[in-house]
């Protein structure tokens, strides 16, 4: 028989609808350096659920969640006005000694 400790995290289909995808950009690969990394996630997605994913789905300790909603511009799509749809990114901090590299895919 084998034993599961109560931390173990088990990866649901839901963790992947949490975590949309992640941000690679100059900038988030510059903060990437500091053992941060940025994701877009849903927008119902709370930091408890980002953190649980992020863990999960990573296999990494994850010590901090910063969020923040960014609401969809009006802009003009060919003289016609439109809005962008509306996002929530996060701002992971990883543990000391723990990285993602997001590069390779998950």
């Amino acid at each position: 028989m084998v034993k599961t400790s109560k931390t173990a995290n088990k990866v649901s289909p839901q963790m992947y609808d949490t975590i949309v995808r992640p941000v690679i950009t100059e900038k988030s690969m510059m903060v990437s350096e500091a053992g941060k990394v940025e994701f877009i996630v849903g927008l119902n997605a709370s930091k408890d659920d980002i953190k649980a994913a992020v863990e999960a789905i990573f296999n990494v300790k994850v010590e901090k969640v910063n969020t923040i909603r960014q609401f969809g511009k009006t802009k003009l799509f060919r003289g016609r006005k439109g809005e962008r749809s509306d996002y929530k990114k996060a701002l992971v901090t990883l543990a000391k000694g723990q990285n993602i590299d997001v590069t390779t895919g998950i």
